[in-house]
């Protein structure tokens, strides 16, 4: 048995992290990683997403040419293969660099195998059992395959899979109208394939107020994008050569047949094979791990980390778990995860940027409250990119003066929405940012303009 002063399980954004300042502050610390170093952002989340997105805005402009007075000559294409090296060549030196990072760390012991609890303080990885005081979970989440009739007579693609796909898909059926399959759906639109999206809901990304999933519709729709709402019982099969996905829908035809086939209907977390029941830590029903406020598990010693916790979903609540941990163990800088504030952002274009409370939960929750909206036809910005759609919304507390949430839907929406949320961590009121002199032409310099027409909600 070979004892070190910690051990870290997994590689994603905040495992390397914390294993670095662990082995700085002068600990001998184990990190294992049983796949790919850097994990879903690096690999097959944020970073080759983002890449396509890219691709498939150039697609877009391309397209859009004649409209800014550019004349392009022929008939534009798409070449997936250049478009899939291109995505693999700004990955790639990532998960690299983070592998190579941690090999020649001082202190540092990379294990790259599967981790699996054997006791509260063991861990066996290629046969053999290290020990450790503290042992910090971040094994992140993969795509849910849900239990769906006729799934297993057809091929079907998930949000990994999808990425290894050099050919450009003739129609892509998209099961799932949230965050992950929106994002592809509009990728493969502007590269040129027929995209249907199938959504059980009554609208897309229902956790969003009725107005901001309105707006992403008729972006999407604009795009020529098939969206099938309130799809109940969905089944797929085969006819000839084509998947089909059988909807029962207030509205179209019973069924959609399409060239492939993409699952995005959640995640789940990497939890099932840890032996985790070894060790007494406690999960949800889901398989989340259980954490408190500092993301101690109920097991003293063992913390978890990451989307694996159920505690946020995203690469930089991930990086905020790191320095939670690393802030309590080293710092003595008490921090928790009731201090950070949520946000996120839904990267089609033009993006949604998201913060704080929405609307409706305001309203649920019953206090006095303000609220503004502004039509991105209205910026200045947006119109003279001829990119008009969206819009942005503000709430905010009618009594501390202190903002509540925002949304912003629109050309910039993801840098936009930053202005607000620094505010929102400094407790300040409103009146700070309506003062404000922005710089011109962006699109944040309307956010004083959106606060000045703030009428109760």
């Amino acid at each position: 048995m070979t004892h070190y002063d910690a051990i870290v399980i997994g590689t994603g954004q905040s495992g390397p992290a914390l294993a670095r300042r662990l082995a700085a502050s002068g600990m001998t610390v184990a990190i294992i990683e049983r796949k790919l170093f850097g994990g879903t952002c690096v690999n097959t989340g944020c970073t080759p997403t983002k890449a396509l997105v890219a691709s498939a805005y150039a697609a877009r402009m391309v397209a859009r040419a004649g409209e800014f007075g550019v004349m392009v000559e022929g008939t534009p294409r798409v070449d997936m293969k250049k478009v899939t090296a291109r995505m693999e060549a700004i990955f790639a030196p990532s998960t690299q660099g983070v592998e190579r990072s941690l090999r020649q760390a001082e202190r540092m012991t990379v294990y790259h195998d599967h981790a699996r609890f054997v006791s509260p303080r063991q861990v066996e990885v290629a046969g053999e059992v290290l020990s450790a005081d503290r042992i910090f979970v971040n094994v992140g989440g993969r795509a849910l395959v849900p239990d769906m009739p006729g799934l297993d007579k057809v091929d079907y693609l998930t949000n990994s899979s999808l990425l290894k796909l050099d050919v450009l898909p003739r129609h892509l059926i998209v099961i799932g109208g949230s965050y992950i399959g929106l994002e592809f759906a509009q990728i493969y639109r502007r590269f040129g394939s027929e995209v249907t999206v199938i959504e059980m809901s009554s609208r897309l990304v229902s956790r969003e107020d009725e107005d901001v999933s309105q707006g992403i519709h008729d972006i999407l729709a604009a795009e020529g994008i098939n969206i099938r709402l309130n799809a109940k019982c969905i089944t797929v099969g085969k006819s000839g050569n084509d998947i089909t996905a059988g909807v029962e829908c207030t509205d179209g035809p019973p069924q959609v047949a399409g060239s492939h086939l993409l699952l995005a209907v959640g995640r789940r977390p990497n939890t099932d094979d840890l032996g985790l029941d070894k060790a007494g830590v406690a999960m949800d029903e889901r398989g989340y791990i259980k954490v408190d406020d500092q993301l101690r598990t109920n097991v003293p010693g063992i913390w978890a980390l990451g989307d694996c916790n159920g505690r946020g979903a995203f690469t930089h609540t991930s990086w905020n778990d790191f320095e939670i941990v690393a802030g309590n163990l080293l710092d003595k800088d008490e921090r928790r995860v009731s201090d950070r504030i949520p946000a996120y952002g839904l990267f089609i274009d033009p993006p949604l940027g998201r913060v704080g409370m929405t609307e409706a939960q305001v309203r649920q929750s019953g206090r006095p409250a303000l609220i503004a909206t502004m039509a991105m036809e209205d910026v200045g910005r947006a119109y003279e990119k001829s990119e008009t759609l969206g819009f942005m919304k503000v709430l905010v507390d009618q009594e501390t003066k202190q903002f509540l949430g925002a949304s912003i839907l629109g050309v910039s929406g993801d840098e936009a929405i930053h202005p607000i949320m620094d505010l929102m961590y400094a407790k300040a009121p409103y009146t700070v940012m309506l003062r404000a002199m922005h710089i011109h032409p962006t699109v944040s310099e309307f956010l004083p303009t959106l606060l000045g027409d703030l009428k109760p909600l």
